[in-house]
């Protein structure tokens, strides 16, 4: 309560009745402009995409690397979810064949692929050799160099572009004093972010193990002291008694891993066996899109299917394979599969891995092999992915080759690749450009039923006639008072049950 004498709560009450109009607040009303629509107006936001690729893209990269975080003591407003430190990489290779041009292919490869995998590349370096040296795969002389490099730049890896033996590995980290990775390590870690499925997670640390057994090794003596008993803290328990170093206990124990892991595969790939058995039983078609990482096979499966799956412009962005269900223009139905990227120099411990997923490619009835048009070399994308084919017998499987990012292609790249695969087709698939060609060259090269046939087809028998619109190939159909006359052809199994209805 107030003490004031004059105040009155019912005519302040009464004066702000004139509050809600708005006449005193303009001195013409004619003059408001009734187009105007507030910020806060409740409509739906058009960048938001309720599909299943959008939502994993989301999750990712609300856990991912910030950009250009040093230090705690500097300003981190822009990150939004979490501090995690970029390391901070030099990039090194050594170019023993193919032309300069190949060599800076090759390591700007390597650069994508540790950006990729959350690093921020400081430097690349590269050499001519006829072979990598075997104590410390650049020299002895360059790895002075290198190690200048480091110390000046402060980088905390350095990355090489190539498989390192264990010895290598050794030899380079005690010598330049930072963490040192190949090729294939960084593959793997790529692989260990983006796998979600339980298969993917397992196929990965199946591979990442089986690298891991042949580089064990530590700091000192610390994998080479003798475990027994109560030594060490009670490591013996479990061991194989007094004897037995810690180097053999952990590789014993990788090897028990790695052979549950292959009994979880082994179960697994029979489930992916009944699925693909029921397509074969049910005679539907299969195709499969493969190609380089980041050509956009998951961008074109969205375009032919709506499949909906995560895109993102990195190397290895989706690991599992996606199914859809398509269906021609007469109706028939095949499948097309998503399956995994390749690169040069694919792991072969990834090769083994994931040999179940890319049986997907080895079991279809047709390949798109897609190839990104815009980049600088096309066709060692085209050789590098032909090579695993042929490591998991795929390579005479037909094959369309479909050359992807048209709008931002080369014309001149793009004619060359046409002139060197007459069997290909130009599609984009960010702006629709070629699609409707691409899905009627799929059509064409489906495989065609074995056994022609013509039928008089009672209208009770529509089950029949409906199979033949999605297994077979109806070239006339026609109704007449006694029933459908159907033309055309169908595989063996169907055409039996079409015997009994043939016309004379």
């Amino acid at each position: 309560m107030t003490n004031h004498k004059h105040f009155s709560l019912a005519d302040e009450l009464a004066s702000t009745t004139s509050w809600d109009d708005d006449s005193d607040l303009v001195e013409d009303v004619d003059e408001v402009d009734d187009d105007f629509v507030s910020g806060y107006a409740d409509e739906p936001d058009p960048e938001i995409d309720e599909t299943t690729g959008s939502m994993d893209l989301a999750e990712r990269y609300a856990l991912k690397r910030a950009a250009g975080l040093r230090t705690e003591l500097e300003d981190i407003t822009e990150v939004e979810y979490r501090q995690l430190r970029l390391e901070r990489v030099v990039l090194v290779g050594v170019w023993t064949e193919g032309s300069v041009a190949d060599a800076e292919n090759s390591m700007a490869e390597l650069a994508a692929l540790a950006e990729t995998a959350g690093s921020e590349v400081l430097e690349a370096v590269y050499q001519r050799r006829q072979r990598p040296d075997p104590a410390t795969y650049i020299g002895r002389g360059k790895v002075e160099g290198l190690k200048e490099i480091v110390a000046a730049t402060g980088a905390d890896t350095v990355i090489c572009d190539g498989d390192l033996a264990p010895s290598q590995l050794r030899n380079l980290e005690d010598r330049l004093k930072v963490k040192v990775v190949d090729r294939t390590a960084l593959i793997l870690d790529i692989f260990a972010q983006h796998a979600k499925s339980k298969e993917g997670q397992a196929q990965v640390e199946l591979a990442q193990l089986t690298y891991m057994k042949q580089r064990l090794r530590g700091w000192g003596g610390n994998l080479s002291r003798q475990a027994g008993g109560r030594v060490a803290g009670g490591e013996g328990i479990g061991g194989r008694g007094p004897g037995e170093t810690k180097i053999e206990t952990d590789r014993r124990r990788i090897n028990d891993k790695i052979a549950k892991l292959r009994r979880e595969l082994k179960a697994m790939k029979r489930t992916r066996e009944t699925k693909r058995a029921r397509r074969r039983d049910n005679r539907i078609p299969s195709v499969a899109i493969a190609g380089y990482t980041n050509a956009g096979k998951s961008s074109l499966l969205n375009r032919l299917t709506d499949a909906g799956v995560l895109v993102e412009d990195a190397l290895f962005a989706t690991l599992d394979p996606t199914t859809r269900r398509n269906t021609t223009t007469d109706g028939r139905v095949y499948t097309m599969s998503d399956t995994v990227g390749f690169v040069r120099h694919l792991p072969h411990q990834l090769v083994e891995a994931f040999r179940s997923t890319l049986e997907e490619v080895a079991e279809a009835d047709l390949i798109l092999h897609v190839v990104d048009g815009s980049h600088p070399d096309p066709e060692g994308q085209l050789a590098a992915v032909r090579e695993v084919f042929s490591e998991i017998e795929a390579d005479k499987i037909p094959e369309i080759v479909v050359i992807n990012k048209a709008d931002a292609a080369d014309p001149m790249t793009i004619a060359r690749l046409r002139q060197r695969e007459p069997h290909s087709v130009v599609v984009s698939a960010r702006t629709g450009e070629g699609i409707a060609e691409a899905l009627e060259m799929v059509e064409s090269e489906l495989p065609r039923p074995e056994v022609e046939f013509d039928v008089l087809l009672p209208y009770e028998r529509g089950d029949l006639l409906n199979r033949l619109h999605q297994e077979g190939e109806i070239a006339t159909m026609e109704h007449t008072g006694d029933g459908t006359r159907v033309a055309g052809r169908a595989h063996a199994d169907l055409a039996g049950e079409l015997e009994s209805y043939a016309r004379a």
